[in-house]
């Protein structure tokens, strides 16, 4: 056996196994067939990508789909844009992946992790907790709400009754909640009904601020952000009523999406590398950022929702991408927004404005070119 076969052996281990986690400001690219795709196969899925970009227009869509804005919206936004990461090194891009726009409810599964600090430092004792327990503004005081849990939230499971921000929780009147109002149905007890709920992702979020004494995206930044060397353009932006007093200083309340306007707008190399962190079970280097034992009850299905974990889509009954490992699972959001992370193959894919129908498409062709 020659020498170079024995070196083509023992680095083919540490090219494809070690995972690279890139500097602030950099970002290591490798070539397709050194991370282990097919280089043809893997532009037909870029190619997919591209020809697939959102239709999405906040003058048409936003009223009509969600109802009456309370946040503000941009005035544009960039076309389809997006990274394929495998073992941490930029195997694909396409458009521009620093264009900071609203990523919609991919923001909820920043709050799920925003909240696993508050619970690794001892803000939040235990998640089966009732959240009245930490909270004394009014929000939990009924008897029904006093019986939510902080993993209630967590789950979308709470049942939450009020109002927040000007919209209630019925998601009742066409005026306020445009394409996505509801009929009135009979509220069941917290932890016995899932629903996806805006308001009461806010009610959480607020509940969180009041944990912390300070903004959430202060919290984000400062405890993940910046740590894997996300830049500092993106931001946690509050709606225009939801400004609280904590401590004396006014703090606004961010919001789980930019469904009423405002919420996370973050470009798709941040994301990416929030992904990256996810996908390496909150480890950045040698560096413990997140709970690894927080990330596995993140992604562990709950008992009511649709395979969902702690504001965490998942896919292991292969229902969400009949075309993607089980083990996959994402951050989601309207327009559409995602973060897809597949930890059987490495992979991290950020895929910002697309049509929604494209995910599995996408999907199947990125399984295709992995070799």
């Amino acid at each position: 056996m020659t020498r170079l076969t024995l070196a083509t052996i023992f680095l083919a281990p540490v090219l494809y196994c070690q995972t690279y986690f890139p500097p602030s400001g950099k970002w290591e690219k490798k070539s397709p067939a050194e991370l282990g795709f097919d280089a043809a196969k893997l532009q037909e899925a870029i190619d997919f990508a591209q020809a697939n970009g959102s239709k999405w227009d906040f003058d048409k869509d936003q009223v009509r789909v969600f109802g009456t804005p309370v946040g503000p919206l941009p005035k544009s936004r960039a076309a389809t844009n997006g990274i394929i990461l495998r073992h941490g090194y930029i195997a694909a891009q396409f458009g521009d992946v620093k264009a900071n726009d609203p990523v919609y409810s991919v923001a909820k599964s920043f709050l799920s992790t925003v909240c696993s600090i508050a619970v690794a430092r001892g803000l939040i004792k235990d998640v089966n907790d009732p959240v009245a327990k930490y909270i004394h503004d009014g929000g939990y005081d009924s008897p029904h709400n006093a019986k939510i849990t902080w993993k209630n939230h967590l789950q979308q499971e709470s049942e939450w009754e009020g109002e927040m921000w000007g919209k209630n929780a019925d998601f009742v009147g066409h005026e306020q909640f445009g394409a996505g109002e509801r009929k009135p149905r009979a509220i069941q007890d917290p932890g016995t009904f899932y629903e996806y709920n805006d308001v009461r992702i806010n009610r959480f979020s607020l509940s969180l601020l009041r944990l912390f004494g300070r903004p959430l995206g202060d919290v984000l930044k400062t405890e993940i952000m910046d740590p894997i060397g996300a830049s500092s353009e993106w931001k946690w932006v509050p709606y225009n009523n939801s400004t609280v007093d904590i401590n004396g200083k006014k703090i606004g309340s961010v919001s789980g999406g930019t469904r009423w306007g405002g919420g996370l707008w973050i470009n798709s190399e941040d994301l990416a590398r929030f992904g990256l962190l996810i996908l390496n079970h909150g480890k950045w280097g040698k560096r413990q950022i997140v709970s690894a034992a927080w990330l596995k009850d993140a992604v562990t299905p709950s008992e009511h929702g649709p395979d969902y974990g702690y504001l965490w889509w998942l896919n292991t009954k292969q229902k969400q991408w009949p075309h993607g490992p089980a083990s996959s699972f994402a951050a989601l959001g309207n327009g559409s927004n995602t973060i897809w992370i597949d930890p059987d193959h490495e992979l991290v894919f950020v895929w910002h404005w697309y049509e929604n129908r494209s995910m599995d498409g996408m999907i199947q062709r990125l399984m295709a070119a992995v070799q």
